[in-house]
């Protein structure tokens, strides 16, 4: 399967409940999903999200 990478940074002062809401937003209306989080020593988080690539068209268009 081949996938789509998107990272995110996180600025240490966004809180856990924050940063759980905009990655909540991020998988509901864009189809993504948490790939991996790193946490820095100076508080900041990496955030990796990632989807499937699909090919889909929308029909009488052609590509």
């Amino acid at each position: 399967m081949d996938y789509e990478y998107v990272p995110l940074r996180l600025p240490s002062n966004v809180d856990r409940m924050t940063a759980n809401a905009q990655l909540t937003i991020h998988a509901e209306f864009g189809g993504w999903e948490l790939a991996r989080v790193r946490l820095y020593p100076d508080g900041t988080r990496q955030v990796m999200l990632r989807r499937r690539v699909t090919n889909d068209t929308l029909p009488g268009l052609s590509t």
